[in-house]
Parts: C-alpha cells; structure tokens; sequence
C-alpha cells in the first residue's frame, strides 16, 4: 500500500455527465498506513475546467493538487 498523500482534489463524472469536486484529506495511522476521508461537494460543472477554476478560487486549490477519474 502507497504511503504517499493523494491530491486533495478529485475531478470526477457523475451519472448524469456532470463533473463533481470531492475534496480528499490523508492522515496516518500509528503504523504508517493512510486513512483518506472523502466529502464530495454539492456543486455540479458542465466541464472539468469549470469544475478545476472554482476549486481554486473557492476551495483555494493550487495546480499539481488534482486528480481525474
């Protein structure tokens, strides 16, 4: 298992073709393994780029902080 944090920021499609934030935090347990806890957020964007622009000016995320899926 990666011991490595995740990008706090995943960009992903919903089922209905809208692209969702859910925004992610990694802390360690006592023996070094990551414990991630998700939240996706309410908003919904017609691309991934509107979805990316609000995370960084309403989340305060920075580049090399995203991931796709």
């Amino acid at each position: 298992m990666s011991r490595v944090a995740i990008a706090p920021f995943l960009i992903a499609k919903d089922e209905e073709g809208n692209f969702r934030i859910t925004t992610r935090s990694t802390r360690f347990n006592t023996w070094g393994y990551p414990i991630v806890t998700s939240v996706m957020q309410p908003e919904a964007f017609k691309s991934a780029i509107a979805a990316r622009n609000h995370a960084k000016l309403e989340l305060g995320a920075e580049a090399g902080q995203f991931a796709s899926k």
